[in-house]
């Protein structure tokens, strides 16, 4: 019997596969705990309709990150921390200083977890910063680092 799996299970497939299993399988596990439906014309045509609704939000959650990421990379964010003799900084900026600057000078919402920095910025000076907008997309943001008057 072909059945439709509305749920990972372990040892014979992913959400949303087309398996064959026996007939007994599929009655006293998969249909009963509702792990499955069996694969008819009609839940066949459902399945092809859900799917075809996520590649086209897949595709437009693509294209706004594209969007998104022209818009970092023309732009530039300055951000000013404290300095001793000889210019040596006082502290660092983090991915959440600089989330915080981006939506304050830029007026965009960018999630801190999605921005890539290694190690804190600890010295003065434009930096380049990475920031994954979709598995796809990543951007670049220039960040100048400045002295705190």
């Amino acid at each position: 019997m072909k059945v439709i799996l509305t749920e990972d299970v372990k040892s014979l497939g992913k959400k949303g596969e087309i398996v064959e299993v026996s007939d007994g399988y599929a009655r006293n596990f998969i249909l009963k705990k509702k792990k499955g439906l069996e694969a008819n014309s009609r839940n066949l045509n459902d399945l092809k309709l859900k799917k075809a609704n996520e590649d086209k939000i897949a595709q437009e959650q693509y294209e706004a990150a594209k969007e998104l990421g022209k818009e970092i990379e023309a732009g530039k964010i300055e951000v000013s921390i404290k300095t001793g003799e000889g210019g040596k900084a006082f502290g660092s900026v983090s991915s959440k200083e600089i989330a915080a600057e981006v939506k304050s000078q830029m007026e965009l919402d960018i999630d801190k977890k999605k921005i890539q920095l290694k190690e804190p910025i600890k010295t003065l000076g434009t930096h380049t910063v990475s920031i994954r907008l979709h598995p796809k997309v990543t951007a670049d943001l220039k960040v100048v680092v400045t002295e705190e008057a």
